[in-house]
């Protein structure tokens, strides 16, 4: 059955086009300045749960998106998302796609049904996979849906929970494995708190931290070597979550001797929602060698919440992909388009609009991000700024030849301090003149 009878497949047909259904940026058989190809570089994934669950409700309305799988139930419905999720991808030509566990099979009335459901539907998805391009990017356990999560999971006062819980990212780890997925991903949608006045918080922390090691060794056992992503978010639907951001998340795994074994899943609107740029957690991710994988979407600055929209925001993803560039790339990771269409987009039609100007908008941000670095727009800025520490005084600061009494000693003696202008609006006025050059060509 075709579940998107208007399109076929999705290609480059360059700015000019006038197809709805063509890519204007990004050509995945292009060859980028490191030598790869955009489709080896950037990764594209597409997330099962916006794309093929999502039915657009939110706190105020029902759902509104017409899916012509809808029709079924139960297994039937998980079975129709499963055709029609390698329809996209195929039509799409999309390297990799992400699930939750919940998301691809419904939950049974016993963890044993459960169970059930998701080998049949892992087995189904491992039939297409053969003679599909599409791998899958990572797989994660939903653990913030279900009422039984509502103190949370690992981080849970109730032992019965957190043992739940462990059984669930036992048989994740191990779905993953046999999907042969390059990535597995923690986000603690319910690990935090609402108060302080009924919290443990150093006992749900060590909680927290037993858990990710106990999954650490299991992996290990089975022979999983995919890489462990924790994905931070400062808030919603937990009041103060424990992976609030990047620098929290890091904070947490020097604490407890797990930086060795995880990366940073970076989203967008959730760095904003910290009240960081999607570009500051990167930096501070790449900076400290964890910069893994990204969720690829945008929010709304006028709305305080999660909107997870497609990512058209040409600034933020050449900002993005000038720290992914500088990283070298996001290795076993991607761009994976965590993005829901809004709830007056509801045609199936909308799915690929929505992808095709995600993809073409980070297809843009490569290319500006190539010559950004190329021309050292920013690094030789950045190297002048800092000329002061790479002679003198400066020097000896940087390599540790200094102490207080010779700072004192040097700042005695010295006559006026001249400054220098940080330049802002002139970085800010040549980041303007790279886009404008990209989009005119």
């Amino acid at each position: 059955m075709a579940y998107f009878k208007n399109v076929n497949k999705v290609n480059y047909e360059g700015p000019s086009t006038q197809n709805p259904f063509a890519f204007k940026y990004y050509n995945p058989e292009e060859t980028m300045k490191n030598g790869q190809t955009m489709e080896e570089f950037l990764r594209f994934s597409v997330a099962y749960w916006h794309t093929f669950v999502g039915d657009g409700s939110d706190p105020f309305g029902q759902g509104t998106m017409v899916r012509p799988w809808n029709k079924f139930s139960g297994m039937d419905l998980a079975k129709a998302r499963v055709e029609a999720g390698f329809e996209l991808f195929e039509k799409l030509n999309v390297p990799f796609f992400c699930f939750h566990d919940v998301d691809i099979a419904p939950e049974g009335e016993t963890l044993k049904e459960t169970y059930d459901n998701l080998d049949e539907i892992v087995g189904m998805l491992k039939g297409y996979m053969k003679t599909s391009k599409t791998k899958l990017l990572w797989n994660t356990a939903n653990m913030f849906t279900h009422p039984r999560w509502l103190h949370g999971a690992a981080s849970s006062p109730n032992a019965d929970v957190f043992a739940y819980a462990a059984a669930k990212v036992k048989k994740g780890l191990e779905v993953g494995k046999e999907l042969g997925a390059e990535n597995y991903v923690f986000w603690g949608g319910r690990e935090g708190y609402e108060t302080l006045l009924n919290t443990d918080m150093k006992l749900e922390q060590d909680n927290l931290a037993r858990f990710f090691h106990m999954a650490k060794d299991y992996a290990q056992e089975i022979g999983f070597d995919a890489q462990f992503l924790i994905e931070p978010k400062p808030k919603e639907p937990t009041k103060h979550q424990y992976d609030f951001d990047v620098a929290t998340g890091l904070a947490f795994l020097q604490s407890y001797d797990l930086t060795d074994h995880f990366k940073f899943n970076i989203e967008a609107n959730h760095a904003t929602l910290a009240g960081h740029s999607f570009e500051h957690e990167l930096r501070v991710a790449r900076i400290n060698g964890m910069l893994g994988s990204v969720d690829a979407n945008q929010g709304d600055t006028l709305l305080g919440w999660d909107t997870d929209e497609f990512p058209t925001d040409m600034y933020a993803t050449t900002l993005a992909m000038y720290e992914i560039l500088k990283n070298g790339g996001l290795g076993t990771g991607g761009l994976n388009f965590d993005a829901k269409l809004r709830r007056g987009s509801f045609e199936p039609d909308d799915l690929f609009h929505g992808h095709i100007a995600g993809m073409d908008s980070f297809a843009i941000g490569a290319k500006v991000a190539e010559r950004l670095i190329e021309d050292k727009v920013f690094d030789s800025f950045v190297d002048e700024r800092y000329s002061s520490y790479k002679e003198g005084i400066g020097l000896d600061i940087v390599e540790g030849k200094t102490d207080l009494h010779k700072l004192e000693k040097y700042a005695l003696e010295l006559g006026s301090i001249r400054n220098h202008s940080g330049r802002q609006e002139k970085l800010k006025g040549l980041l303007n003149q790279y886009l404008l050059e990209a989009l005119t060509k």
